[in-house]
């Protein structure tokens, strides 16, 4: 059976300069930075709280950076972790809305990738 997500990978376009990002903006935590191939490194990023792990990958030409993920991250106050984020220079798409279901917003990462943050 299928326990879980193990983790997502986002395309990047430089890697040193996503692992600043998620790390520094986001406040995910390295979990390893390792030789993958001659082109790139495996980093594979941890979230606080979380299971699932995030690979910051370049995948060539099959999947460019600078898209819609489908990948919603949570917090519990979506509109204070937005704020802190702005605060830290992360570019907001979507400012938080407030809906029967919950509250959301969309960030982008330094690459263009669009991401929703997300009431649980």
């Amino acid at each position: 059976m299928i326990k879980g997500v193990k983790f997502a990978s986002i395309p990047v376009s430089n890697q040193d300069r996503a692992l600043a990002f998620y790390t520094e903006k986001l406040g995910f935590r390295l979990l390893t930075d390792q030789p993958f191939s001659e082109e790139q490194r495996w980093i594979e990023l941890g979230i606080s709280g979380a299971d699932t792990r995030v690979v910051l990958f370049k995948f060539g030409e099959s999947l460019q950076p600078g898209s819609q993920m489908n990948i919603t991250f949570w917090a519990d106050d979506v509109e204070a972790t937005a704020r802190e984020l702005k605060s830290k220079g992360v570019q907001f798409v979507m400012e938080p809305k407030r809906e029967e279901w919950g509250t959301a917003a969309a960030f982008k990462d330094v690459d263009g990738n669009t991401f929703v943050l997300s009431s649980k």
